[in-house]
């Protein structure tokens, strides 16, 4: 099993376009370099009033398929 760990902050405005659909994925940096872009969808249980925010591990098998997400 392979990992990433990310840095999120999505502010209440961006989330409404990812929940709307005009936008679906979240594009940021890893913390070792890597860029990534992975589905909105799997941070929905962690957005509360102030957006989404915070350090997240995803987890992804060896074919790059996605797992499970923690928050740190």
């Amino acid at each position: 099993m392979q990992q990433i760990i990310v840095d999120v902050n999505i502010s209440p405005d961006e989330w409404i376009k990812l929940y709307q659909g005009s936008a679906t994925d979240v594009h940021t940096t890893a913390r070792d370099g890597r860029s990534v872009r992975f589905p909105a969808r799997i941070l929905s249980r962690f957005y509360l009033r102030d957006g989404v925010q915070g350090s997240f591990r995803i987890l992804f098998d060896d074919q790059g398929k996605f797992v499970s997400v923690e928050r740190l």
